[in-house]
Formats: C-alpha cells, sequence, structure tokens
C-alpha cells in the first residue's frame, strides 16, 4: 500500500448521496480476484450518461472525490475500493460512509475524509476551478481561497495511511518480534516443533 500523507489537485465535485458499492463497481465486473483492470468498470453506470463528470476532461486524473452522504453503502465489496484506486482516486469526501466501505477504503490507502455538508458544498464550488488539498499531518482540508476544514481519522488508521501500511505490512513490520517468538517457544516447548513423519 502506499503511503499517504498530503494530496493535492483538482476533486470530481460529484456530491451524489447514497452512492452504493454497486455504482461504483457494478457486480459483473466481480469475477475476478485481481485488482487490475476494475478502473474500466468504476462508475460504469454513471459514465453510461452523456456528460458525466468522471469523464470530463476538466477532471481527469483528480486524486480526491467529493460525494454526499453514506458514501459506499450496499455491499461489502472491496472491489469498490480497488477501482477507486485504479482510478487515481486516493481521498473521498463526505458527510459519512458506510462503515464497511470506510474501512475497506483506508485497508486500500483511500482516506475517508467526513466533513459536514456546509464544507462539502463549498469544496464543491472550488473544485469547479481549482485544486483542493488534504493534509494529514495537520488533520486539515484547504483550498487557495483561505478555506480550512478540521477532519478526524482514528490515530492508528490515520498512523497506517502515512506509512502505508495495511494488515500485511504491519504484520512484516513486527517480523524481527515473531522470529524472537517463535525461537523462544521452540526453545521452550519443543514438541511444538516436531514435524509429522513422511508417508
Amino acid at each position: 500500500m502506499r503511503a499517504i500523507s498530503i494530496v493535492t489537485g483538482g476533486a470530481y465535485p460529484w456530491g451524489a448521496k447514497n452512492v452504493d458499492t454497486d455504482v461504483i463497481i457494478p457486480a459483473h465486473w466481480l469475477k475476478t480476484i485481481s485488482r487490475a483492470g476494475l478502473g474500466r468498470g468504476a462508475f460504469e453506470t454513471v459514465r453510461a450518461q452523456p456528460g458525466n463528470i468522471f469523464d470530463d476532461p476538466l477532471y481527469a486524473g483528480s486524486p480526491i472525490l467529493i460525494a454526499g452522504d453514506n458514501f459506499g453503502c450496499g455491499s461489502s465489496r472491496e472491489h469498490a475500493a480497488w477501482a477507486l484506486t485504479e482510478i487515481g482516486i486516493s481521498v473521498v469526501i463526505a458527510p459519512s460512509f458506510s462503515d464497511i466501505f470506510s474501512g475497506n477504503a483506508i485497508k486500500n490507502g483511500i482516506v475517508p475524509v467526513v466533513l459536514p455538508q456546509a464544507a462539502i458544498d463549498r469544496l464543491i464550488e472550488v473544485a469547479a476551478t481549482d485544486p483542493i488539498t488534504v493534509d494529514l499531518g495537520t488533520m486539515t482540508v484547504t483550498t487557495p481561497f483561505q478555506d480550512r476544514f478540521a477532519f478526524a481519522l482514528d490515530p492508528f488508521r490515520r498512523q497506517c495511511l502515512i506509512e502505508g501500511l495495511d494488515e500485511i505490512g504491519l504484520t512484516l513490520a513486527r517480523d524481527a518480534a515473531i522470529a524472537r517468538y517463535e525461537t523462544l517457544a521452540a526453545a521452550a516447548m519443543p514438541w511444538l516443533a516436531v514435524q509429522p513423519a513422511a508417508a
């Protein structure tokens, strides 16, 4: 997982409410366990509509998505986070998130920023013409117009994002301690290390 500290760039000023994971990545894209290629299915039904925001050259490649209440509701599919990362989204800003989506987002290097609707409205206005900055160091979202919105995030999850650590990374970071424990356990309980006889 890539480390995230500061994200500055364009933002999709979408603002849609109750966006479920089937809208983020439709079910027929779930026949794979690979993340590769899921970006092609991201927001497929929205992109089928002429003049949609995701195919607008003005916002192409934006690392931030501004959405409405209850983003990521519906199923628990991790593919939704995978699809977002493949199209380059590192931050989703919304008034609220589904708990499961929020967890999946963080585990896949996406920052879920919760802000009140008034802040969302202002950021949608700014994103039409200017970049937005999300800073995990200061826990703020700022604009070139001196807007400054503070947000909260669980300290452990914040640190995981800053250091780029998912569950595997967290385990590997404790590799030396695990190896020490295994050595001590093998000496104290040698019967646990007995290998089964070959057939």
